[in-house]
């Protein structure tokens, strides 16, 4: 691959930096891969077996070759997530930001899909938060939508349109993540896209629309609270004078995010500013920026706590009672844990659960699908860590049956398993619903969300979490 020359250029105008050549010798290898496990679904401490654990994320894993990801079922239980390493990063830096939270806090990644960030933010939180995701392509916000689903996590609201929606919403949220738009330079090993479309042009432009992003979400920042900013590209002006920017035009507070040493990342190239520089060929991961700005606070807190403790207990303890409709079946109540408490309500032909928490976003989860006299169990329900499974009968199948299902195909189950709804489990863990009707089973899994590739007629090996 040859890296465009006016990169280059422009790189060498900023000094040069002392790894260019190391990070264009780089970017002619090949990308590498990870994979971060859902704690919230393997329990901690678990591991791939012959993966490396990545320095900054206990739960990610580097992998000495890509396997073939669709045909295991693991991924699409959501057990684990495809992620750059660099990427998981997000999780190490939230971490340390809400290390001292005195409660649950309101996030918001705004430029969320396909969810990566996301779930690496959810799984670094303290548990109770909720979660806001939001994308502006309707497409991609699907995609996001069902990597969230696949996480399991309850408390999360996706949404999707331009970031503009967030600035009339005043002081809403402890910690605001921008993944912005960029020119993409980080990925020019991974896509050729990234090459081709590659000029300077397309950095200035990129520039102005990541002013507009952040000045959207500044004001529905609180005072106090963090904003995460982040891009996949190398170039200054994307970077470190975006942050300059962010300081000069609205007061941008730096915060400095421990590192290792050992982990090879690099600092800010300009500035001031204290930031995180993912190079590929110092680091085993793609090309990532990384840096927090605090929002300066009204002098009612110090500079470590955390926004969340001025919240007045009354909003805590809104929710969004409801009577629940006759037409619901009293068992659908008992599908969910009791940990995770909601009122159940129906809206058209679907029965939701809304979770009883404060703020201006009230996560929700759907149950089902009312069909006659009965409630037809939803896949969200399936993957949501909030499933209750002994409400349901189990089915444990084998991989090529959990294969067939994952492809919306016909299924016959083993024999002697019980009749009507049941809830299909691989390797131990929840994959989906299907109706039992003996000779066969109708399958229940969303067409939306099928393998559409041809299943090979040996499978490949998949990753083995232990």
């Amino acid at each position: 691959m040859a890296v465009p020359e006016g990169f280059i250029n422009r790189m060498k105008s900023c000094g040069p930096p002392p790894w260019l050549a190391t990070l264009i010798d780089a970017l002619g290898g090949e990308p590498s891969v990870a994979v971060r496990l859902n704690g919230g679904k393997t329990g901690a401490g678990k591991s791939v077996a012959g993966g490396r654990r990545v320095g900054w994320n206990d739960a990610g894993f580097h992998l000495s070759e890509r396997p073939a990801f669709t045909f295991d079922p693991a991924l699409h239980q959501g057990l684990y997530y495809v992620q750059d390493a660099s990427s998981m990063f997000v999780g190490h830096v939230v971490g340390e930001l809400t290390r001292n939270a005195a409660g649950p806090l309101t996030v918001l990644d705004a430029c969320a899909a396909p969810g990566g960030k996301t779930t690496a933010v959810i799984d670094a939180l303290p548990e109770g938060c909720v979660v806001v995701a939001n994308e502006f392509v309707a497409k991609r916000a699907a995609v996001l939508r069902e990597n969230l689903a696949k996480w399991g996590y309850p408390y999360v609201v996706v949404t999707q349109g331009d970031t503009s929606r967030f600035s009339q919403m005043e002081g809403v949220f402890d910690i605001v993540v921008a993944d912005v738009p960029c020119s993409g330079e980080g990925m020019m090993r991974k896509d050729e896209d990234a090459v081709g479309q590659w000029s300077d042009g397309l950095v200035e432009q990129c520039s102005r629309l990541q002013h507009e992003i952040l000045g959207n979400l500044w004001g529905a920042l609180r005072p106090g609270g963090y904003l995460v900013y982040s891009t996949c590209t190398f170039n200054t002006t994307e970077d470190e004078s975006t942050l300059g920017w962010l300081a000069e035009e609205y007061g941008a507070e730096p915060v400095a995010i421990p590192v290792d040493e050992a982990w090879g990342i690099a600092p800010a190239l300009t500035g001031t500013m204290p930031a995180c520089r993912f190079i590929p060929g110092l680091i085993e991961g793609e090309g990532l920026f990384m840096a927090v700005v605090r929002k300066p606070d009204d002098g009612l807190m110090s500079a470590g706590a955390p926004v969340a403790a001025r919240r007045k207990d009354k909003d805590r303890r809104k929710s969004n009672k409801g009577d629940r409709t006759a037409s619901v079946p009293s068992e659908v109540a008992g599908w969910l844990r009791k940990e995770w408490p909601a009122d159940i309500k129906v809206d058209g032909d679907r029965v939701v659960a809304v979770f009883r928490v404060g703020g201006a976003f009230v996560p929700a989860l759907e149950l089902g699908v009312i069909k006659g006299r009965d409630v037809v169990p939803s896949q969200e329900l399936a993957m949501s860590r909030a499933l209750n499974r002994s409400a349901f009968s189990e089915v444990e199948v084998d991989r090529a049956t959990a294969i067939d299902y994952l492809r919306c195909e016909a299924i016959v189950l083993p024999a002697g398993s019980p009749r009507g709804i049941v809830l299909l489990t691989y390797g131990g863990n929840p994959l989906g619903f299907a109706k039992n009707l003996g000779s066969r089973a109708n399958n229940l899994y969303p067409r939306a969300w099928r393998i559409i590739s041809s299943r090979p007629p040996e499978l490949p090996e998949a990753l083995e979490i232990g």
